[in-house]
């Protein structure tokens, strides 16, 4: 099922996928990792000033990795803003996506939170480091085949 955006995008020559409708009634777009930037931006002049949020999940172990947009469409007068989910899906071995941070400010700590749990690069980024791990650590905890290290507890030690 179409919904208005995939439509438009559609009569302007934009390739993307259309998943659908989420249980809210908003439309949900798959978008290739080569063609986020360009889409973004265009999203963007379009009206979809406003990144709701931004998060990532591992699709299945040895899949996939997800990242997901929720954008707004805010107008002065407007009682119900217009809202899309765009899912950008990268491979697991290499997982590169370009950053939207210069086109929303809001994507900054959001993106970092999905590099620092499940490694997805967000190509030209300008801080893109752990936020939530300490440097050093190995790995990518919220990635569905992640072995976490072995830990004891201090009052084990005794």
């Amino acid at each position: 099922m179409q919904g208005r955006l995939s439509a438009w995008l559609v009569k302007h020559g934009l390739v993307h996928r259309s998943l659908g409708f989420d249980y809210q009634g908003i439309e949900t777009l798959q978008i290739k990792p080569e063609d986020w930037h360009s889409i973004a931006v265009i999203l963007y002049v379009y009206g979809y000033n406003y990144l709701r949020s931004q998060c990532a999940y591992d699709v299945a172990p040895g899949g996939l990795l997800a990242s997901v947009y929720h954008l707004t469409r805010i107008q002065y007068g407007v009682d119900q803003p217009e809202e899309v989910c765009i899912k950008v899906f990268a491979p697991r071995r290499n997982p590169r996506i370009p950053s939207v941070f210069w086109i929303w400010k809001s994507a900054d700590f959001q993106e970092r939170e999905s590099y620092d749990m499940l490694g997805i690069s967000y190509d030209n980024h300008p801080r893109l480091k752990r936020i939530l791990m300490p440097e050093s650590w190995i790995g990518w905890p919220l990635r569905k085949d992640y072995i976490a290290p072995n830990f004891y507890e201090i009052q084990d030690a005794h």
